[in-house]
């Protein structure tokens, strides 16, 4: 176990591997690869360090939440339309018993009604939605005050 507490895994869910085909005017018309480059160096930049996982495997998103546990000591969530609806993930998140932010890059209050439900409800310290990828940013800030790094 690492003297300092650190690392956030950053966990992206389904459909991120073809984010930069998705509408632009929603979802940024950034890369996954682009977005996590960024991530990094706004990790980086405030002491954390960053584990990047994406799936489009539901089930593979529970099991990365089982080993997180012993890889990371915050986890960044965007599990995409799982948010709404996974129950498993929501368990999984609960297991970790880590401090995590969940993050949205479009308002998704201002869109479909489906979309204003979460299932992480209570399991995160702050949603952070609608501000593109600048709203990794801030759930980084967040982390890192809760893990005392910085």
């Amino acid at each position: 176990m690492p003297s300092v507490k650190n690392r956030v895994a950053v966990l992206h869910g389904v459909n991120f591997d073809v984010l930069e085909r998705r509408d632009a005017s929603i979802y940024g018309g950034i890369s996954l690869s682009q977005l996590e480059a960024k991530i990094s160096d706004w990790a980086h930049a405030l002491g954390l360090e960053p584990i990047f996982f994406q799936t489009n495997a539901e089930g593979e998103f529970c099991e990365y939440l089982h080993r997180s546990v012993d890889l990371a000591d915050s986890v960044i969530v965007n599990a995409g339309a799982w948010t709404h609806y996974s129950r498993a993930i929501a368990d999984a998140l609960e297991l970790t018993r880590l401090p995590a932010v969940e993050v949205h890059l479009s308002d998704v209050e201002a869109r479909d009604d489906w979309r204003r439900l979460s299932v992480f409800d209570g399991l995160v310290l702050d949603k952070v939605a609608g501000k593109g990828p600048e709203g990794y940013r801030e759930a980084l800030g967040l982390l890192a005050r809760e893990l005392g790094v910085g």
